[in-house]
């Protein structure tokens, strides 16, 4: 499969080289402008005209006056490698004739494949965009809510992003200090490739019977989080339903929940999970990285925090996505009670976190 050879290739990938997920067209700008190998060189070596590579590069060319753009392409232009590249036949130094600055800022397949997946999925919401300072080393996705403020439901390392918008998954249509970043419609297409192969991967192990048990869960559109269409609503008074605190409680536990990427171990284990976290006994992900493992306790706290029954609805709504009448009815609750119940465990939720950010500034991630 595809995510298992990017996998593979995680551990491979040589910090000296050009990522694998660089397009062609940014390979040939690179080897014309930085390695000085002529366009026709170049046609020879990939069976294409000359005409094409030289269209590939004018276009890249263009894509500088992104900034993110233009500082992804003056990482990976880094410095001729010790030799020139002549000295070797045009279609092995592809990859392998740069010395790339700052190459551990650069994310690996694996690494761009896995946040690009949370990123892009974000951005599909109504009214988020990712936000990007000239300054900063983060980037934030932001929504706009019903009350007329911003809600933050992610943040992404600059490196990240600026490998999205290298790959056109991401554009600024206005610049300024403070660009604010779209998804494109090819942005959408890789962004359904991650899904089908995630559906595809959970297809081939339940085949194998090395999936137990996976609920079925009805989930909202990209467009529309339950947490999202529940904000919308308001009380007889007029009052919102949930306020933006309540809602930041709950796109933070997401955001820990996409971050330490436990979604697909949670969903096949389901009853395990709920058992163990009830007996003060939640599984640990040996194999997860500092940042995942450190989101991983994070849920794991504000869920053991919120008890049975809250942690229950609280997961299924903003974790997985379930509708709210899909949980009352697998909860085996009354109509319209999910709400309430989800409400209050938001209430707690916040009530957490406050406590958990006494010893340090609370962010999401």
């Amino acid at each position: 499969m595809q995510a298992l050879e990017n996998r593979k290739q995680v551990d491979a990938e040589d910090t000296s080289e050009i990522p694998a997920w660089v397009p062609r067209s940014v390979q040939n700008y690179i080897d014309h402008t930085e390695m000085g190998i002529p366009i026709r060189a170049l046609a020879r070596a990939q069976g294409c005209h000359a005409s094409t590579i030289l269209r590939q590069i004018r276009r890249v060319e263009t894509l500088r006056d992104d900034p993110l753009v233009d500082n992804a392409l003056k990482t990976l232009g880094g410095t001729p490698a010790s030799g020139t590249a002549q000295a070797q036949p045009v279609h092995q130094t592809t990859t392998k004739r740069l010395k790339i600055r700052k190459s551990e800022e650069l994310p690996n397949i694996g690494e761009l494949s896995a946040h690009g997946n949370r990123v892009l999925k974000r951005l599909c919401e109504t009214g988020a965009v990712l936000a990007v300072a000239a300054d900063m080393d983060k980037a934030v996705i932001v929504r706009d809510s019903a009350g007329g403020e911003n809600t933050r439901t992610g943040v992404v390392d600059r490196s990240v992003v600026e490998a999205m918008a290298l790959k056109g998954w991401i554009t600024a249509p206005d610049g300024g200090r403070i660009a604010r970043y779209h998804i494109t419609a090819q942005g959408r297409s890789a962004l359904a490739d991650f899904m089908a192969r995630d559906e595809s991967e959970l297809a081939s192990e339940t085949a194998n019977g090395k999936v137990t048990e996976t609920p079925n869960r009805i989930r909202y559109g990209l467009a529309e989080s339950p947490l999202a269409a529940l904000a919308r609503r308001r009380d007889k008074d007029g009052s919102l339903f949930l306020s933006s605190e309540l809602v930041n409680a709950g796109e933070r536990l997401r955001e820990d929940f996409e971050l330490a990427q436990m979604g697909p171990d949670v969903a096949r284990n389901w009853d395990s999970f709920l058992e163990g976290l009830a007996e003060g006994k939640p599984p640990v992900l040996h194999d997860s990285a500092d940042a995942g493992a450190r989101a991983h306790s994070r849920v794991i706290a504000a869920l053991t925090n919120l008890g049975p029954g809250l942690s229950d609805i609280t997961l299924r709504c903003c974790c997985f996505l379930e509708g709210l009448e899909t949980a009352e009815k697998v909860l085996g609750w009354s109509a319209r009670s999910g709400k309430i119940v989800l409400r209050i465990a938001l209430m707690r939720l916040h009530l957490h976190y406050g406590q958990a950010s006494v010893r340090r500034t609370a962010m999401i991630g």
